[in-house]
């Protein structure tokens, strides 16, 4: 797949990562979202997925969902980024939102549109597997316009903390039906998933964008009239989103998971995705395991400084290692 056609990416940079804010407190008390730390230095986590996106679409198509309260840190970040690529939510309220939003005006843009869903905050040790089903779970979208391609990762042992995509028949070669999900089972449970073929749910997928939209308008039909009444309302001022500022106000969170795709299980399918050493970082647990499989190497980064991550991760976690394994002030 090259950087041609009608592929856009979309990476989701405006979640709290609340889980981990005991290691992502800088000095000032201050917790730093973990998109915008890196792991060991050097370019962000942020960084790492606008290059992941930049594997299957031209950079001028590739849109990121920041929080107007996240400004101090996307705005050096992006700041070279085409204003209208940076989509700024007023306030973060879940997932849903947070894909609605830029996938509404991507399709403003380009009706034809066909996206892919990317996290910004995940660790990838072989790039080139993810880059390789990434392109062909675009390939899929665009065979099959009607369906919405999920990624899910070979497991490589029982993690409770994760989600799980059950799958169903084989449809092609590595693209399977999706049975239902299953959020975060107790060990002994996600062992017999994955021993039944249970895939993690990276909370990557490719579609085109009006089958996706379709399945929005399905799910939440209200929400979406009201957000594209509020584009429409801000269009002429993109400075001053009073429209949309004021729908956030009133919205709950939704989780794109759970309120979106669940029950619509029909609608999607899964590419089972080889062990790539992926890790969505979201606990203190899974960040240690992802360091101790990283061979030891030091950072020398000759990144743009607006591109480094404001804190290192792993220079974070040895900190409060030893700060655990200290002895008690007498």
């Amino acid at each position: 797949m090259n950087a041609s056609g009608n592929t856009w990416a979309i990476v989701l940079a405006a979640g709290d990562g609340r889980r981990l804010h005991g290691l992502t407190t800088n000095e000032f008390g201050v917790a730093v979202p973990k998109q915008f730390c890196s792991l060991r230095g050097g370019e962000s986590l942020l960084r790492d997925a606008l290059r992941r996106a930049e594997a299957i679409t031209h950079p001028r198509r590739i849109c990121t969902i920041v929080a107007e309260q996240h400004r101090r840190w996307w705005g050096p970040a992006l700041g070279s980024r085409p204003s209208p690529n940076v989509i700024v939510q007023p306030r973060n309220r879940g997932t849903a939102h947070g894909i609605l939003l830029p996938l509404l005006h991507i399709l403003r843009r380009d009706p034809e549109a066909h996206v892919v869903l990317l996290p910004s905050d995940h660790h990838i040790e072989d790039e080139h597997v993810l880059a390789r089903a990434l392109r062909g779970a675009v390939r899929y979208a665009y065979a099959r316009s009607g369906v919405i391609l999920l990624l899910g990762i070979s497991p490589d042992r029982p993690d409770p903390d994760l989600g799980y995509i059950v799958p169903g028949d084989k449809v092609a070669p590595r693209l399977l039906a999706v049975s239902r999900f299953v959020e975060k089972p107790r060990a002994v449970v996600a062992q017999k998933l994955i021993h039944h073929g249970a895939l993690w749910n990276a909370f990557i997928l490719a579609a085109r964008g009006t089958a996706l939209l379709e399945l929005f308008q399905s799910r939440r039909p209200e929400l979406v009239k009201s957000m594209r009444a509020a584009i429409a309302q801000d269009q002429g001022t993109p400075d001053d989103p009073a429209a949309m500022t004021a729908l956030y106000q009133g919205l709950c969170d939704i989780d794109f998971s759970r309120h979106v795709l669940e029950g619509a299980e029909s609608r999607l399918r899964v590419v089972s995705v080889p062990r790539c050493g992926w890790s969505d970082l979201g606990t203190p647990t899974r960040l240690a395991e992802t360091l101790q499989r990283l061979p030891p190497r030091d950072i020398a980064s000759d990144a743009h400084p607006d591109l480094v991550g404001y804190l290192n991760l792993a220079a974070q976690h040895a900190r409060r290692q030893a700060a655990v394994g200290a002895p008690a002030a007498k």
